[in-house]
């Protein structure tokens, strides 16, 4: 089913108006509202918006980390406490859904739904305790909505270019063809998804070893065991291709950019469309390797929340500058929940 429905009191099927051309038809149009939420095995995000002349207009947001899927790796299932806290983080979707009057919402869920055993028992649960109705997506729609939503900060160039999303249990690498036209989405030639992200990664590893003497070691095996999941992958890719470009989605890529410009808070204003030199998140990959939990943790971006899982994330991203050798690493803080958004209101007959 494309639409997952929230709630039963609002009308969610409404379908087929334009982009308003007057000013009565744009006060109308001003009453549909859209939304995504995407729960995957580390996050659950929100995005509530509006259409605007050639865009949207975010009206409402929200991100928790609720690491779904931490233990999966190991028990193959969602444990009590993580569905918990994926749960809670739902109801307050719920709620913002409702407050901003969403007339057309999709909802989906991702890798550590796909792979658990009792996913499809959590989908339930989340039904009826939230009233939210999750769609578990395939990985090859996954990176669909990632390319969907991050495309149009693509470096301009006339060479193929591969785009990524490292996830909390996997990762999606999709390769673009230059699109035909300035508004239209990139030609997919080939996509993958490998098993590895940050959550599923670290786990593999485990955390004494990331945090113990021999972490750098720990993190050569990470980013080995990354490189071979990527390598079927890797020879569908051009060889020799000139003008090649990379963009990344992922708290992974937006986090080490943000340790490149060395802010002291996360500003997405300044990560958002960023071009980092290869060479340079390469340095800051190594050196995050070799720091212990309390440095990493003193670095403003990274901090406590994420101090335990951006190794794994450093890992997968260099497995990936190793098979696609670009000059620069595009980052984007945007993907599927902005993928969503746009097909919902390209659907409705907006212009985005």
């Amino acid at each position: 089913m494309f639409m997952a429905q929230f709630a039963a009191s609002a009308p969610l099927g409404l379908r087929g108006h334009q982009v308003a051309t007057d000013r009565n038809l744009l006060v109308g149009a001003c009453r549909h509202t859209y939304a995504a939420i995407d729960l995957g095995t580390n996050n659950c995000r929100l995005l509530v918006a509006r259409p605007t002349d050639g865009g949207f207009t975010v009206v409402d947001a929200f991100s928790r980390v609720v690491r779904l899927g931490e233990g999966l790796a190991h028990s193959g299932r969602l444990s009590g406490d993580a569905m918990d806290r994926a749960v809670e983080a739902l109801a307050v979707c719920a709620d913002k859904l409702k407050r901003r009057r969403v007339t057309l919402a999709r909802s989906v869920a991702t890798e550590a739904c796909r792979r658990a055993a009792n996913g499809r028992h959590f989908i339930e649960r989340v039904r009826q305790e939230t009233g939210v109705a999750l769609e578990i997506i395939a990985p090859q729609e996954e990176a669909r909505l990632a390319v969907l939503g991050c495309h149009k900060l693509l470096e301009p160039g006339d060479g193929p270019a591969l785009i990524f999303d490292i996830g909390g249990g996997s990762t999606e690498l999709v390769l673009v063809e230059p699109a035909v036209g300035d508004d239209e989405m990139p030609r997919i030639k080939a996509w993958w998804s490998a098993p590895w992200g940050v959550v599923s990664l670290t786990e593999s590893e485990g955390q004494a070893a990331i945090e113990g003497e021999d972490r750098v070691p720990a993190y050569h095996r990470m980013r080995e065991r990354a490189r071979q999941a990527f390598a079927r992958f890797a020879e569908l890719l051009p060889r020799d291709a000139e003008n090649i470009r990379l963009l990344g989605t992922s708290g992974t890529v937006t986090t080490l950019a943000s340790v490149h410009l060395a802010l002291p808070s996360y500003d997405r204003r300044a990560v958002d469309g960023l071009h980092v030199p290869i060479s340079a998140m390469r340095e800051i990959s190594t050196a995050i390797a070799a720091m212990d939990f309390g440095e990493r943790s003193a670095l403003p971006c990274i901090g406590s929340e994420r101090a335990d899982l951006v190794v794994a994330g450093c890992a997968i991203l260099e497995a990936i500058l190793d098979i696609w050798p670009a000059e620069q690493l595009g980052v984007a803080d945007r993907g599927i929940r902005e993928g969503i958004l746009r097909a919902l209101m390209a659907r409705d007959g907006y212009v985005l």
